[in-house]
């Protein structure tokens, strides 16, 4: 049996073919159509049958959203892609496709994949971060999703940043509160806190092109942003004390990242030492999809 995984996301929607060993045997891409729910669902039902046609086989089906299910109501919430909020993903795609549908959130499926067979494997207890247009987090334990009695566990992107300092701005996020990790954190909050330390409106992308070039203002822009992350991702490590921590999503791209903020988390880690290893996603952005597809095979 093969495992199906989508990766929905704001932009792209990908789906992958894993078979039992992990091997990829499939994948696509097709453009989200995140303003319409109806033809969201018309394009995941599409992609599916379609992979299903061409492999010949059965299969498990796993999603990754940008969102989670209600517990209470099992429609989705919590989701910036909007469109969603309020629909029965799960039911309506067991309708279309006659089987069982796992759904999670986008970043428990980044981290499901990274303990399984990423940079997470092998150790005991994995939280896995997604930093770029959102941010998002997951967890992990004993290679088993942790989701909580609210659907929420990992949910650090909307968390306050802690240790504030007088520059950090208070950007209203969409979860309707100021001050959130991941108005501070995602790619898009680096964009707004550099336009707040600086005044100078310009892509996230342009700043870290211009910090590997040795621009000394988006040095100090990225050096900054650096030190607010080891301080979001101390609070973690002094609340579970992880065995390791994974970085997925755009941001996690800057190399020196790695290095940088494990020097810096050790002033807020209510320890002597810090062991706790800073590790790049080994999947990149295959991440997520990779992680549906496990998360499919486990809930079959």
């Amino acid at each position: 049996m093969l495992q199906f995984g989508i990766d929905l996301g704001g932009t792209k929607t990908e789906i992958i073919a894993l078979d039992e060993q992990g091997n990829e045997v499939l994948r696509q891409r097709t453009p989200t159509p995140s303003h319409s729910y109806p033809d969201i669902l018309a394009n995941i039902v599409r992609m599916v049958t379609s992979a299903a046609d061409e492999l010949q086989a059965d299969y498990t089906l796993g999603i990754g959203i940008p969102g989670a299910l209600s517990y209470q109501t099992g429609l989705v919430k919590n989701a910036n892609t909007n469109c969603l909020i309020g629909q029965d993903l799960k039911g309506d795609l067991e309708s279309s496709l006659k089987r069982r549908v796992v759904i999670a959130n986008d970043a428990d499926c980044l981290a499901l994949s990274e303990a399984t067979d990423g940079a997470g494997s092998g150790y005991k207890t994995v939280f896995a971060v997604i930093i770029g247009t959102g941010c998002g987090g997951g967890w992990v334990v004993n290679g088993q999703l942790v989701n909580g009695p609210n659907a929420i566990a990992g949910e650090w992107g909307h968390n306050p940043l802690p240790w504030r300092e007088a520059t950090d701005s208070e950007t209203l996020c969409y979860c309707g509160l100021k001050g959130c990790l991941e108005t501070l954190l995602s790619g898009t909050g680096l964009r707004l806190q550099a336009l707040h330390e600086t005044g100078i409106e310009q892509r996230s992308e342009v700043w870290v092109q211009q910090f590997l070039a040795g621009d000394t203002q988006a040095t100090a822009v990225i050096h900054a942003y650096y030190r607010r992350l080891a301080k979001a991702l101390a609070a973690v490590i002094n609340l579970m004390d992880p065995h390791a921590i994974v970085l997925g999503g755009g941001v996690s791209n800057l190399d020196d990242i790695y290095r940088a903020v494990p020097e810096l988390w050790a002033e807020w880690v209510f320890s002597d030492t810090v062991v706790t290893p800073l590790l790049k996603a080994r999947h990149g952005d295959s991440s997520g999809v990779r992680g549906a597809a496990w998360l499919g095979r486990q809930g079959s």
